[in-house]
């Protein structure tokens, strides 16, 4: 009899709830899985900004771990907490559909505001993320920004609790988590950029490991790879991270779709926007092509500041 299918997940009910999304798909070809949770050093060290405990993969590390040492057979992630650089002899396996990618407002019901404009001057939003960070106050620099930390149920506590007035979360883990119903506004792109890879849940694997790659491969969806792969492509090239505010996201499918992308200091006051229709590219080529543009715009300086003074700003934290 064949052993179940060991599925490495972290702890939380949004990354149980993506895992439990692989398991069916897995289940409805016949096969067996079971899950193995795990705490990372990222949901242990609640009350240290990130961007202090100074390391990649924060929240990947002991899932990556224990794939390699033959302890599980796969990890699901969300996409947008792993690094770009993957470790020796792990693979990207598969990518599930995109949910979709967009960041949205969360507002406490006192407040009343159904958009971002609407928020009265000085209100509090929450956000754990440099990049949100960045964006909000670019829009409205009289906000204060206020850290955020914990899973998606505690940040729609605090927000009902009245902690903040507002909060931006990752409207894909609203609706895995069926909470859309919290969601007051979409934050539309390319106005507001997700972080790269944001709504895909990614599936990691051995690369010499045969079984799991086929078992994985019916769950593949290569519009949502192609889309990713060019946003981490451009990650990769500015050499970002959750340390840098960088946005990203390809709109649209084929040789029309534009890849769109902007990179921030900390405080919003200096972006650099840029985008570039794909054509006949593949998704590697475009994600490069366009980080080259945005460093001949200084797009390298800028984040070269940002590294320098980002770790007196608390570091973003999955949800």
């Amino acid at each position: 009899m064949t052993a179940p299918v060991r599925i490495a997940t972290r702890a939380s009910e949004l990354a149980l709830r993506q895992a439990r999304m692989v398991q069916a798909a897995l289940e409805a070809q016949g096969t067996d899985s079971e899950l193995v949770t795990f705490k990372t050093v990222g949901d242990k060290k609640l009350d240290e900004a990130l961007s202090a405990i100074g390391a990649k993969g924060l929240f990947t590390k002991e899932l990556e771990d224990a794939l390699a040492a033959g302890k599980v057979d796969c990890c699901v992630h969300s996409l947008k907490d792993l690094p770009t650089d993957m470790p020796a002899g792990l693979a990207l396996v598969a990518m599930l559909q995109r949910e979709d990618p967009r960041d949205v407002l969360v507002v406490n019901d006192r407040v009343g505001a159904e958009s971002l404009d609407e928020l009265p001057r000085g209100s509090r939003v929450g956000t754990s993320s440099l990049r949100r960070r960045a964006q909000l106050l670019h829009r409205r620099a009289d906000l204060e920004i206020v850290e955020l930390r914990g899973n998606v149920p505690t940040r729609l506590r605090k927000v009902d609790e009245g902690q903040v007035h507002a909060a931006i979360l990752a409207g894909a883990g609203l609706k895995r988590l069926e909470a859309e119903q919290r969601i007051d506004a979409w934050l539309d792109a390319p106005a507001w950029l997700p972080a790269a890879g944001q709504g895909v849940i990614a599936v990691q694997a051995r690369t010499d490991d045969a079984r799991m790659a086929e078992l994985l491969a019916p769950i593949h969806h290569a519009p949502s790879a192609f889309a990713a792969h060019a946003e981490r492509a451009l990650l990769a090239a500015l050499d970002g991270g959750c340390q840098v505010p960088i946005g990203a996201l390809l709109v649209g499918e084929g040789p029309d779709a534009v890849l769109h992308a902007l990179v921030s200091d900390l405080h919003g006051k200096r972006m650099i926007r840029e985008s570039l229709v794909l054509g006949a590219q593949s998704a590697s080529a475009a994600g490069m092509a366009l980080a080259a543009i945005m460093r001949g715009k200084g797009a390298a300086e800028l984040l070269a500041s940002v590294r320098e003074s980002s770790a007196k700003i608390p570091s973003p934290q999955p949800e």
